[in-house]
């Protein structure tokens, strides 16, 4: 018995041994944390005293930055206005520093703005031939031949108009003895006025009489009561008896072709409608 105790007992002691051994040995290489992963944590819990195996030592990546936006491309109209200050400034520059680098960098680039311009020019003018909404000549026609046939058919408009313009209008004509155009307006007023047989009311500012108009009266405020500037002669307005309104044509000398231009448009153009 004795014998059996004494081995039990060594059997105890190799065995609380080999357990001291196995606690007091450094922790294994396959135990440690990578190298890599070491170096990017802290240097004290995680390299000095190696407590990877049982601390935690791995940092929260930083979160990525959110992708940059990009900036909203620049407008047609921020775009034309860099282009106009960079022409401004080597202007300037050209003309304060009148170097042959700088006058031919802003000669370069006016010449480039112009070739821009002329292309600009040529598709706007292509674009006005190719739809008959755009082109405004085929209103008012600019070429000779073109011009003519313009000018022909609004006369006759004219003309149609100014032969039944007597069923309803009337003429007053302001005119004073002492008025230089007065003499000049009055046979030009009495010609149109007897070529379409309307009826003319002259009137003497003035009182004196016109070689042209002897059937005349004074004035007594008839201005005034048709809302009319007071004073100013020869004067020639439309009256119409169906309105019961005035119609100012104009002060001054005008020629009989004005004259009857301007009574045409007031008469049977609306404002806009003739270009």
């Amino acid at each position: 018995m004795p014998k059996l105790r004494i081995d039990r007992a060594a059997r105890a002691a190799v065995l609380a041994a080999t357990l001291l051994a196995e606690l007091a040995a450094p922790v294994c290489a396959a135990d440690q944390p990578p190298a890599t992963a070491q170096a990017a944590d802290d240097p004290f819990y995680c390299t000095e005293r190696q407590l990877g195996y049982w601390f935690y030592c791995t940092k929260p990546k930083p979160a990525e930055l959110a992708q940059a936006i990009p900036a909203p491309a620049a407008s047609a109209t921020q775009q034309l206005d860099t282009i106009t200050a960079e022409l401004r400034e080597l202007k300037a520059r050209a003309i304060l520093e009148p170097t042959p680098a700088n006058v031919t960098a802003y000669i370069r680039f006016q010449r480039a703005q112009l070739d821009r311009a002329s292309l600009f020019s040529d598709v706007w003018q292509r674009s006005i031939w190719q739809d008959p909404d755009l082109d405004y000549t085929l209103q008012r026609p600019v070429s000779t031949l073109g011009k003519r046939q313009w000018q022909d058919a609004r006369k006759a408009e004219r003309d149609s108009v100014m032969a039944h313009l007597s069923e309803r209008y009337g003429l007053f004509y302001f005119f004073a003895q002492s008025c230089s155009a007065c003499s000049v307006m009055s046979p030009i007023v009495r010609s149109v006025a007897a070529t379409w047989a309307i009826e003319v009311r002259a009137i003497s500012t003035d009182g004196g009489p016109s070689p042209d108009f002897p059937r005349y009266t004074a004035e007594t405020n008839q201005r005034a009561r048709m809302g009319l500037e007071p004073g100013i002669t020869p004067a020639v307005v439309l009256w119409d008896a169906a309105a019961h309104r005035a119609i100012p044509i104009g002060y001054g000398v005008m020629s009989a072709d004005e004259l009857q231009d301007r009574i045409y448009l007031l008469t049977s153009k609306e404002a806009g409608h003739d270009y």
